[in-house]
C-alpha cells in the first residue's frame, strides 16, 4: 500500500473529524444494546463512559492527523482518553471491560468508515485504526497494571496499620474502617496466627498480603497480615476451627512454630488473641515437635514455665478449679495416680477403692479437663496445673 499525499490526508482528517460526534454515538448505542454490564450502570457512570468513548475517537483522529507513525505511551492515553474520567471510574469499569470498550469503539469506526472518507484514503486509515486499536490496549493494560501496584502498596500499608493497632490493643472506628477498605467484612469469630516470616517478605509487604487474602478467601475466611519484624501476623476472620482454618495459611510461614491464638469475638477484641499467641510463639522453643499450626492451649506447660502468667491463670480456672469444684476426691485421685506412677491398681490401694472407681474417676477428669492422665503431655498440663492451683498463685 503506498501512502497517501498531505492533501489526501488532510482531506481524510477532516472528514474524521466532522464524523468524531457521530462515531461516539454509534459507539454507544452499540455498547447499549450489546453490553449488558453497560446497561446496568448508573446513569452518571454511563456518561462517563460516553465521554472516554468521545474522547478515545478524538484522540484517534489527532494520532491519525500527526501521520499515524508514533507509538501511543501509556501516558498519552492516561491524558488524552481517561483524563476526562474521575478516578471513581476505575472502581466501576474494570480491565476486561475497558478493553473491551475499546474493541467495540474501533470495531462501530471501521464499520462506518467506509461512508466517511474517500476511497483513496480507506486503506490507510485501516491498517492506522488496527495499529492504534493494538496500542491503546496495550497502554490501557500497562496503566492498569500500575495502578495495581499503586492500590496494592496502599493496601498494605493500610492494613499493617491495622495489624499494628490490634497488636497495640487500640482497635477504634480508624481501625475498623481501615480494615473493611482492604476487604475485612467483621464476619463471626477471630483468631491470630503468628510464626516467622518467609525470608522473602522482607521488603514485599504487598505480596504477602497478596498472598495471605487469596489463601484465606479459598477456606472462606477474611484475612488481615504484616510483617512485623522478623514474624509475620495474621487475623483470621470467619473462624469456626481455628487449627484447621490456620492450615490454610500455615505454608506461608517461615520454618519454626506458627501458633494459632484463642478465638475472640471480634476485631476488636482480637488483641486478645494477638497478646496469647505472641506469648505461646516466645515459649514454642520448648516443643521442637510441635505440630504446624499449634494452638496456644497445646502450649500451656510451655507457657507456664516461661512464666507467662496468662498461661498459669489459664491452667488454675480451667483445669484446676473445676477439678476441685466438682467432687473432692478427683484431686486426691488425680495426685495418687501421678504418686503411683499412673498405675491403676497401686493407685486403687492406696486409696482404699475398687480399680473401676479409680477408671472413673480419671474418666471424669478427662471429661471435666479435655485431658487424659494417662497420656504424657496431658499428664504434664495436669500436674502443672495442681501445683499452680495448690499455691493458689
Amino acid at each position: 500500500m503506498s501512502p497517501t499525499g498531505p492533501a489526501a490526508r488532510a482531506s481524510a482528517t477532516q472528514q474524521l473529524r466532522a464524523a468524531t460526534g457521530s462515531l461516539g454515538t454509534a459507539a454507544m448505542a452499540r455498547m447499549e444494546a450489546d453490553r449488558p454490564w453497560f446497561r446496568e450502570m448508573s446513569a452518571e457512570d454511563r456518561s462517563w463512559v460516553g465521554m472516554i468513548v468521545q474522547a478515545g475517537v478524538k484522540s484517534f483522529v489527532d494520532w491519525f492527523a500527526d501521520g499515524g507513525g508514533s507509538d501511543i505511551g501509556d501516558d498519552d492515553v492516561v491524558i488524552e482518553v481517561f483524563g476526562v474520567a474521575p478516578r471513581a471510574m476505575a472502581g466501576v469499569v474494570d480491565l476486561h471491560q475497558t478493553v473491551d470498550l475499546i474493541k467495540l469503539t474501533i470495531d462501530e469506526v471501521e464499520a462506518n468508515i467506509a461512508r466517511l472518507v474517500d476511497p483513496d484514503v480507506l486503506a490507510e486509515i485501516h491498517a492506522a485504526i488496527l495499529r492504534y486499536g493494538r496500542e491503546i490496549a496495550f497502554a490501557t493494560a500497562e496503566v492498569y497494571a500500575r495502578a495495581a501496584e499503586v492500590r496494592g502498596r496502599w493496601d498494605a500499608r493500610l492494613e499493617a496499620l491495622a495489624v499494628d493497632a490490634v497488636l497495640r490493643a487500640e482497635t477504634d472506628e480508624s481501625v475498623l474502617s481501615r480494615a473493611s477498605a482492604v476487604g475485612w467484612t467483621a464476619r463471626g469469630e477471630v483468631a491470630v496466627v503468628v510464626g516467622t516470616a518467609p525470608a522473602e517478605a522482607s521488603g514485599q509487604q504487598t505480596g504477602v498480603f497478596e498472598d495471605v487474602r487469596r489463601a484465606a478467601k479459598e477456606g472462606g475466611l477474611d484475612a488481615l497480615s504484616a510483617v512485623q519484624g522478623h514474624l509475620l501476623v495474621v487475623i483470621l476472620g470467619g473462624v469456626t476451627a481455628p487449627e484447621a482454618d490456620a492450615a490454610s495459611v500455615v505454608h506461608l510461614f517461615g520454618e519454626g512454630a506458627v501458633v494459632v491464638g484463642p478465638v475472640a469475638s471480634d476485631l476488636s477484641h482480637a488483641h486478645l488473641s494477638a497478646s496469647v499467641a505472641l506469648g505461646a510463639l516466645r515459649a514454642a522453643v520448648g516443643w521442637p515437635h510441635a505440630p504446624r499450626p499449634v494452638s496456644a492451649h497445646d502450649l500451656l506447660p510451655e507457657r507456664i514455665l516461661a512464666g507467662d502468667e496468662t498461661a498459669r491463670l489459664e491452667a488454675i480456672e480451667e483445669i484446676y478449679a473445676p477439678l476441685n469444684d466438682a467432687r473432692g476426691e478427683l484431686v486426691e485421685t488425680l495426685v495418687a495416680y501421678f504418686a503411683n506412677g499412673g498405675g491403676i491398681e497401686a493407685t486403687s490401694r492406696s486409696l482404699f477403692v475398687h480399680a473401676n472407681t479409680v477408671r472413673y474417676r480419671l474418666g471424669q477428669i478427662g471429661d471435666l479437663t479435655g485431658l487424659t492422665p494417662s497420656v504424657p503431655r496431658d499428664a504434664l498440663v495436669l500436674q502443672l496445673a495442681l501445683v499452680l492451683g495448690r499455691q493458689g498463685v
